[in-house]
Protein backbone atom coordinates (compact mmCIF):
# COMPACT_ATOMS: atom_id res chain seq x y z
CA UNK A 1 0.00 0.00 0.00
CA UNK A 2 1.37 3.71 -1.19
CA UNK A 3 2.21 5.37 2.59
CA UNK A 4 0.45 8.48 2.02
CA UNK A 5 2.47 10.86 4.37
CA UNK A 6 5.53 9.94 1.73
CA UNK A 7 5.00 11.69 -1.83
CA UNK A 8 8.66 12.13 -3.25
CA UNK A 9 10.51 10.31 -5.66
CA UNK A 10 13.10 10.62 -3.10
CA UNK A 11 11.00 7.66 -1.75
CA UNK A 12 12.28 5.06 -4.41
CA UNK A 13 15.99 5.93 -2.89
CA UNK A 14 18.93 7.04 -5.08
CA UNK A 15 21.45 5.95 -8.05
CA UNK A 16 24.93 7.43 -8.53
CA UNK A 17 25.06 7.69 -12.39
CA UNK A 18 28.59 7.75 -14.41
CA UNK A 19 29.81 7.85 -10.64
CA UNK A 20 28.55 11.67 -10.50
CA UNK A 21 25.19 11.98 -11.20
CA UNK A 22 23.07 10.60 -7.97
CA UNK A 23 19.49 10.77 -9.08
CA UNK A 24 16.03 9.74 -7.17
CA UNK A 25 15.58 6.00 -8.56
CA UNK A 26 11.94 7.38 -9.71
CA UNK A 27 12.23 10.03 -12.83
CA UNK A 28 10.16 11.03 -15.83
CA UNK A 29 9.66 10.35 -19.34
CA UNK A 30 8.54 13.82 -21.57
CA UNK A 31 7.75 11.66 -24.25
CA UNK A 32 3.86 12.41 -23.73
CA UNK A 33 3.66 15.95 -23.39
CA UNK A 34 3.80 16.34 -27.15
CA UNK A 35 0.62 16.32 -29.40
CA UNK A 36 -0.70 13.25 -31.04
CA UNK A 37 1.83 11.03 -32.90
CA UNK A 38 4.30 12.08 -30.83
CA UNK A 39 4.35 15.33 -33.10
CA UNK A 40 3.79 19.18 -32.87
CA UNK A 41 2.86 21.15 -29.80
CA UNK A 42 0.70 19.83 -27.52
CA UNK A 43 -3.41 20.42 -27.14
CA UNK A 44 -2.56 22.26 -24.12
CA UNK A 45 0.25 23.54 -23.59
CA UNK A 46 -0.37 25.21 -20.14
CA UNK A 47 -1.33 22.11 -18.87
CA UNK A 48 2.19 20.64 -20.14
CA UNK A 49 4.25 23.05 -18.57
CA UNK A 50 2.49 22.85 -15.05
CA UNK A 51 3.09 19.03 -15.08
CA UNK A 52 6.91 19.50 -15.70
CA UNK A 53 7.29 21.83 -12.86
CA UNK A 54 5.18 19.46 -11.07
CA UNK A 55 7.75 16.82 -11.92
CA UNK A 56 10.66 18.82 -9.97
CA UNK A 57 8.20 19.86 -7.07
CA UNK A 58 7.91 15.91 -6.43
CA UNK A 59 11.51 15.54 -6.25
CA UNK A 60 12.01 14.50 -9.85
CA UNK A 61 15.51 14.74 -11.06
CA UNK A 62 15.69 13.16 -13.85
CA UNK A 63 14.25 13.90 -17.12
CA UNK A 64 14.70 11.77 -20.42
CA UNK A 65 13.53 13.13 -23.36
CA UNK A 66 14.25 13.39 -27.16
CA UNK A 67 15.05 15.74 -29.97
CA UNK A 68 12.68 13.49 -32.05
CA UNK A 69 9.69 14.43 -29.63
CA UNK A 70 7.77 16.85 -31.44
CA UNK A 71 10.56 16.65 -33.46
CA UNK A 72 12.10 19.07 -30.94
CA UNK A 73 8.71 20.10 -28.76
CA UNK A 74 8.99 18.31 -25.34
CA UNK A 75 12.89 19.37 -25.49
CA UNK A 76 11.45 23.10 -25.99
CA UNK A 77 8.89 22.77 -23.50
CA UNK A 78 11.39 21.46 -21.04
CA UNK A 79 13.20 24.63 -21.34
CA UNK A 80 10.48 26.78 -20.84
CA UNK A 81 8.89 25.25 -17.89
CA UNK A 82 12.40 24.81 -15.90
CA UNK A 83 15.29 26.91 -17.07
CA UNK A 84 17.04 28.15 -15.30
CA UNK A 85 17.37 24.48 -14.24
CA UNK A 86 17.35 23.63 -9.91
CA UNK A 87 20.49 22.43 -9.21
CA UNK A 88 21.26 18.95 -9.24
CA UNK A 89 18.22 18.24 -12.44
CA UNK A 90 19.67 15.69 -15.01
CA UNK A 91 18.36 15.64 -18.20
CA UNK A 92 18.42 13.10 -20.72
CA UNK A 93 18.15 13.56 -23.84
CA UNK A 94 18.62 10.99 -27.77
CA UNK A 95 19.94 11.59 -30.93
CA UNK A 96 19.76 8.99 -33.51
CA UNK A 97 16.30 8.74 -34.99
CA UNK A 98 13.96 11.66 -38.17
CA UNK A 99 10.16 12.79 -37.87
CA UNK A 100 9.18 12.93 -41.58
CA UNK A 101 5.12 13.13 -39.92
CA UNK A 102 2.93 12.10 -37.29
CA UNK A 103 3.86 8.66 -35.76
CA UNK A 104 6.60 8.44 -38.44
CA UNK A 105 10.24 7.42 -37.46
CA UNK A 106 13.53 7.10 -39.71
CA UNK A 107 17.14 5.98 -38.57
CA UNK A 108 19.67 8.57 -38.92
CA UNK A 109 22.65 7.76 -36.57
CA UNK A 110 25.54 8.96 -38.96
CA UNK A 111 28.48 10.75 -37.17
CA UNK A 112 26.88 14.05 -39.15
CA UNK A 113 23.70 13.90 -38.10
CA UNK A 114 24.73 13.09 -34.46
CA UNK A 115 26.59 16.22 -34.39
CA UNK A 116 24.11 18.62 -36.18
CA UNK A 117 21.27 16.83 -33.35
CA UNK A 118 23.28 17.22 -30.76
CA UNK A 119 24.11 20.77 -31.10
CA UNK A 120 19.94 21.25 -31.77
CA UNK A 121 19.60 20.04 -28.37
CA UNK A 122 22.05 21.88 -27.06
CA UNK A 123 20.47 24.80 -27.99
CA UNK A 124 16.87 24.10 -27.22
CA UNK A 125 18.16 23.06 -23.84
CA UNK A 126 19.96 26.14 -23.21
CA UNK A 127 22.91 23.77 -22.43
CA UNK A 128 26.25 24.07 -23.04
CA UNK A 129 26.73 20.06 -22.24
CA UNK A 130 24.21 17.49 -22.09
CA UNK A 131 24.53 15.07 -19.27
CA UNK A 132 23.56 12.29 -20.54
CA UNK A 133 23.47 11.86 -24.37
CA UNK A 134 21.65 8.41 -25.90
CA UNK A 135 21.72 7.13 -29.13
CA UNK A 136 18.12 6.44 -29.92
CA UNK A 137 18.62 3.33 -31.84
CA UNK A 138 21.60 1.61 -33.87
CA UNK A 139 20.77 2.33 -37.31
CA UNK A 140 21.67 -0.45 -39.87
CA UNK A 141 22.56 1.76 -42.80
CA UNK A 142 25.41 3.08 -40.27
CA UNK A 143 28.19 1.15 -38.83
CA UNK A 144 27.49 1.26 -35.09
CA UNK A 145 30.88 2.03 -34.32
CA UNK A 146 30.93 5.17 -36.23
CA UNK A 147 27.67 6.06 -34.29
CA UNK A 148 29.24 5.28 -30.90
CA UNK A 149 32.58 7.11 -32.06
CA UNK A 150 31.00 10.58 -33.33
CA UNK A 151 29.98 10.71 -29.33
CA UNK A 152 32.24 9.62 -27.93
CA UNK A 153 34.38 12.63 -30.00
CA UNK A 154 31.99 15.27 -28.85
CA UNK A 155 32.06 13.61 -25.38
CA UNK A 156 35.43 14.16 -25.65
CA UNK A 157 35.04 17.87 -26.80
CA UNK A 158 32.94 18.63 -23.44
CA UNK A 159 29.63 19.01 -25.48
CA UNK A 160 28.53 15.11 -23.85
CA UNK A 161 29.08 14.45 -20.07
CA UNK A 162 27.87 11.13 -20.27
CA UNK A 163 27.43 8.57 -23.34
CA UNK A 164 24.03 6.52 -23.06
CA UNK A 165 22.24 3.82 -25.32
CA UNK A 166 18.66 3.17 -26.02
CA UNK A 167 16.88 0.04 -28.28
CA UNK A 168 20.04 -2.28 -28.34
CA UNK A 169 20.86 -5.84 -27.54
CA UNK A 170 23.41 -7.19 -25.16
CA UNK A 171 25.66 -7.16 -27.43
CA UNK A 172 25.56 -3.08 -28.66
CA UNK A 173 26.51 -2.64 -25.37
CA UNK A 174 29.61 -4.41 -24.72
CA UNK A 175 30.70 -3.30 -28.28
CA UNK A 176 30.21 0.42 -27.55
CA UNK A 177 31.81 0.17 -23.82
CA UNK A 178 35.15 -0.79 -26.06
CA UNK A 179 35.02 2.71 -27.15
CA UNK A 180 33.50 4.83 -24.41
CA UNK A 181 32.11 4.60 -21.32
CA UNK A 182 28.31 3.83 -21.07
CA UNK A 183 26.61 5.04 -18.01
CA UNK A 184 22.79 3.52 -19.06
CA UNK A 185 20.37 1.38 -21.21
CA UNK A 186 17.05 2.19 -22.06
CA UNK A 187 15.41 -0.81 -23.32
CA UNK A 188 11.28 -1.68 -23.92
CA UNK A 189 11.03 -3.77 -20.22
CA UNK A 190 8.12 -4.33 -17.56
CA UNK A 191 6.86 -7.37 -15.75
CA UNK A 192 5.36 -8.59 -18.28
CA UNK A 193 8.22 -8.18 -21.40
CA UNK A 194 11.35 -8.96 -20.01
CA UNK A 195 13.06 -9.41 -23.48
CA UNK A 196 15.52 -7.32 -21.85
CA UNK A 197 16.26 -9.27 -18.53
CA UNK A 198 19.68 -10.66 -19.19
CA UNK A 199 20.54 -6.85 -20.11
CA UNK A 200 19.30 -5.89 -16.83
CA UNK A 201 21.69 -8.31 -15.04
CA UNK A 202 24.65 -7.01 -17.12
CA UNK A 203 24.01 -3.52 -15.97
CA UNK A 204 23.55 -4.65 -12.29
CA UNK A 205 26.58 -6.79 -12.81
CA UNK A 206 28.68 -3.42 -14.22
CA UNK A 207 26.94 -0.81 -11.96
CA UNK A 208 24.93 0.56 -15.77
CA UNK A 209 21.71 2.28 -14.84
CA UNK A 210 19.12 0.79 -16.95
CA UNK A 211 15.97 2.91 -18.02
CA UNK A 212 13.26 0.85 -18.63
CA UNK A 213 10.14 2.26 -20.90
CA UNK A 214 6.30 0.57 -21.51
CA UNK A 215 6.57 -0.02 -17.72
CA UNK A 216 2.91 -1.84 -18.25
CA UNK A 217 3.94 -4.31 -21.53
CA UNK A 218 1.16 -5.39 -23.35
CA UNK A 219 -0.06 -8.87 -22.95
CA UNK A 220 -3.84 -9.18 -22.00
CA UNK A 221 -2.91 -12.30 -18.98
CA UNK A 222 -0.26 -9.57 -18.13
CA UNK A 223 -2.79 -6.89 -17.34
CA UNK A 224 -5.40 -9.22 -15.81
CA UNK A 225 -2.20 -10.56 -13.16
CA UNK A 226 -1.40 -6.79 -12.02
CA UNK A 227 -5.05 -5.51 -11.98
CA UNK A 228 -5.27 -8.68 -8.87
CA UNK A 229 -2.38 -7.26 -7.15
CA UNK A 230 -3.18 -3.34 -7.90
CA UNK A 231 -6.59 -4.34 -5.91
CA UNK A 232 -5.18 -6.27 -3.09
CA UNK A 233 -2.60 -3.61 -2.65
CA UNK A 234 -5.24 -0.59 -3.51
CA UNK A 235 -2.82 1.22 -5.88
CA UNK A 236 -2.99 1.85 -9.48
CA UNK A 237 -1.93 -1.19 -11.80
CA UNK A 238 0.73 1.19 -13.02
CA UNK A 239 1.74 2.08 -9.47
CA UNK A 240 2.44 -2.12 -9.03
CA UNK A 241 4.06 -2.13 -12.37
CA UNK A 242 7.02 0.52 -11.55
CA UNK A 243 7.13 -0.91 -7.89
CA UNK A 244 7.88 -4.22 -9.39
CA UNK A 245 10.79 -2.58 -11.93
CA UNK A 246 11.52 -0.78 -8.23
CA UNK A 247 12.01 -4.22 -6.71
CA UNK A 248 13.87 -5.83 -9.75
CA UNK A 249 17.06 -4.48 -9.71
CA UNK A 250 18.75 -1.17 -7.44
CA UNK A 251 19.99 -0.18 -11.26
CA UNK A 252 16.53 0.07 -12.55
CA UNK A 253 15.13 4.30 -12.64
CA UNK A 254 11.87 3.70 -14.06
CA UNK A 255 10.68 6.96 -16.60
CA UNK A 256 7.06 6.80 -16.68
CA UNK A 257 5.61 9.27 -18.58
CA UNK A 258 2.43 11.76 -18.76
CA UNK A 259 0.84 14.68 -19.56
CA UNK A 260 -1.14 14.96 -16.87
CA UNK A 261 -0.37 16.52 -13.51
CA UNK A 262 -2.66 14.15 -12.00
CA UNK A 263 -1.43 11.17 -13.47
CA UNK A 264 2.20 12.29 -12.53
CA UNK A 265 1.55 12.34 -8.84
CA UNK A 266 -0.13 8.97 -8.68
CA UNK A 267 3.26 7.90 -10.75
CA UNK A 268 5.56 9.62 -8.25
CA UNK A 269 3.37 7.75 -5.51
CA UNK A 270 5.12 4.43 -7.10
CA UNK A 271 8.11 5.23 -5.13
CA UNK A 272 6.66 4.87 -2.03
CA UNK A 273 4.43 1.42 -2.68
CA UNK A 274 5.40 -2.09 -0.80
CA UNK A 275 5.21 -4.84 -3.10
CA UNK A 276 5.23 -7.93 -1.08
CA UNK A 277 7.76 -10.82 -2.19
CA UNK A 278 4.50 -12.88 -3.15
CA UNK A 279 2.88 -10.51 -5.22
CA UNK A 280 6.36 -9.72 -7.26
CA UNK A 281 6.84 -12.85 -7.63
CA UNK A 282 3.63 -13.54 -9.05
CA UNK A 283 3.91 -11.00 -11.22
CA UNK A 284 7.69 -12.24 -12.20
CA UNK A 285 5.69 -15.68 -13.36
CA UNK A 286 3.60 -13.71 -16.03
CA UNK A 287 4.98 -14.61 -19.56
CA UNK A 288 6.91 -12.07 -21.35
CA UNK A 289 5.39 -10.14 -24.36
CA UNK A 290 7.92 -9.84 -27.45
CA UNK A 291 9.11 -6.59 -27.51
CA UNK A 292 9.51 -3.52 -30.32
CA UNK A 293 11.84 -0.22 -30.53
CA UNK A 294 10.86 3.09 -29.10
CA UNK A 295 11.02 5.35 -26.20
Amino acid sequence: MVKEQIFSAAAAGTFTIGGDLTVNRMGYGAMRITGPGIWGPPADKAAALVTLRRTIELGVNLIDTADSYGPNTSEELIAEALYPYPAGLVIATKGGWERPGPGQWTHNASPTHLAEALEGSLKRLRLDRIDIYQLHAPDNAVSFEASIEALAKLRKQGKIRHVALSNVTREHVERARKIVPIVSVQNRYSFADRESDFIVDYCEQNNIAFLPWAPLGQAKEAHEAIKKVADDLKASPLQVALAWLLKRSEVILPIPGTSSAKHLEENIAAAALELPQAAYDRLSAVSHAPASLRG
